[in-house]
């Protein structure tokens, strides 16, 4: 809810509690009017117009925390939005077959490769197969991280 409404709804109550209040004091004076023997002097009249007042302000308070929250403005809202980064689309067309096919199998494999594992698909030897990532690192299509002993070939996010 609002802070706008909230405040509405305790001034509500602020008013609700003034009549309350209002109700038990008049039925208190008629049973101290009955019940008091000395008259309008009786020390009861002046407790019930201390408790009176106190509950008054009570209720005043009440009514001021109200107000308050009408006039206050809410905290604003914090938005963060994330944006999604655009893969560009892989240009093969400067490829040769083999980087072609390299680009595929690390594909099918969804986006990463070990690369050994090049090496027996492709069935190309280790300086063949270094040379050829080589070549797809320097157009920035992949990338080679070392995992252990063995590098695992990623495509690039660009």
């Amino acid at each position: 809810m609002e802070n706008k409404n909230v405040g509405w709804l305790v001034i509500g109550i602020a008013v609700i509690m003034v009549i309350i209040v209002f109700l038990f004091n008049n039925v208190i004076k008629e049973n101290i009017g009955l019940t008091c023997s000395h008259g309008p002097t009786c020390e009861m009249y002046d407790e019930l117009n201390v408790q009176t007042w106190i509950s008054l302000v009570i209720v005043a308070v009440i009514f001021i925390i109200g107000i308050f929250l009408i006039f206050s403005k809410p905290k604003e809202k914090i938005i963060i939005k994330t944006k999604k980064e655009k893969k560009k689309k892989l240009n093969l067309e400067n490829l040769d077959n083999k980087e072609k096919e390299v680009v595929k199998l690390i594909q099918d494999e969804n986006g990463a490769i070990f690369q050994a594992t090049l090496m027996e698909k492709l069935g190309i030897g280790k300086v063949g197969i270094t040379r050829l990532l080589d070549k797809l690192e320097a157009k920035q299509i992949i990338e080679r991280k070392r995992r252990g002993m063995n590098n695992i070939v990623v495509m690039k996010n660009s």
